[in-house]
């Protein structure tokens, strides 16, 4: 039996054993003292109200650690994802590192193309675990998600939108794991900011 199950069990024998009283007190009492059978109604309220409160505090612990476990479920894998997204940016590099050089022979478009499918191939093993990637170019900048590493005259692109990624982001269930650090457009007529400062 539990332990809930325990205190119910003798709540409710304190409630008979109350009740019991009462009525043999009734009985045995006629002429009576109605002040003595209030009383014990009124520890039987105030006992079945304590019942009561201890039941709802019980469900309450219950759905708790249950929103805990679930947690701790869907993000178990966080430490574990921020230590392999260095692996996907030197990925990303190795590939980046290799446009434009197709000239250069054949042996670097096989090492390219080599690269890329392995860079895919981990892309779509994290995204099996809910880790997407976040590369917000022409979006705009978000302190949630980005991390702004400076700010340049861009008149294509709206103000404050993102118009180039450093590094990209991930999140992991939706949480993020890791900002993407971004270069943000500013307004043309916006102040100068001392950057020495």
């Amino acid at each position: 039996m539990s332990a809930d199950e325990n205190r119910n069990e003798q709540v409710e024998e304190e409630l008979k054993a109350a009740e019991a009283e009462a009525t043999g007190d009734a009985e045995g009492n006629s002429a009576g003292e109605p002040s003595e059978t209030e009383a014990l109604q009124a520890q039987v309220q105030e006992y079945q109200e304590q019942m009561l409160r201890a039941q709802a505090e019980m469900q309450n612990v219950r759905r708790r650690a249950e929103l805990d476990v679930e947690k701790a479920h869907k993000f178990a894998l966080e430490k574990f994802v921020k230590e392999l997204l260095p692996v996907a940016d030197s990925l990303e590099k190795a590939v980046e590192s290799t446009e434009g050089q197709e000239a250069s022979g054949e042996l670097v478009a096989s090492i390219r193309e080599g690269v890329e499918m392995t860079l895919n191939l981990f892309m779509n093993s994290l995204k099996k675990f809910n880790v997407e990637q976040l590369n917000p170019v022409g979006e705009p900048f978000d302190p949630q998600l980005h991390e702004a590493m400076s700010m340049v005259p861009a008149p294509d692109a709206e103000p404050n939108s993102v118009v180039a990624v450093v590094q990209k982001g991930y999140t992991l269930n939706e949480r993020l794991v890791r900002p993407a650090m971004v270069v943000v457009a500013k307004a043309e007529d916006a102040p100068k900011i001392d950057e020495q400062a």
